[in-house]
């Protein structure tokens, strides 16, 4: 892979970062105007899961479809 091919790449890995982070952020501020969920709860679950590893997630997602 040349260099331009990867400067190409890392642009457009940028622009799919954006748009999800933007994404994200719309459907948590719709849930928070709709009072669906608060600032706080969406807080502590984002340093919970920042504080988990892979493997403790995955275990939880999967506990959870059971």
């Amino acid at each position: 892979m040349n260099d331009v091919d990867m400067v190409s790449q890392l642009g457009d890995m940028k622009e799919i970062d954006y748009r999800n982070t933007l994404a994200i952020a719309s459907l948590i501020e719709l849930l928070i105007d709709k009072g669906i969920l608060d600032r706080h709860e969406i807080a502590k679950k984002a340093r919970l899961l920042d504080d988990m590893t892979a493997q403790e997630i995955a275990y939880l997602n999967k506990k959870k479809s059971i």
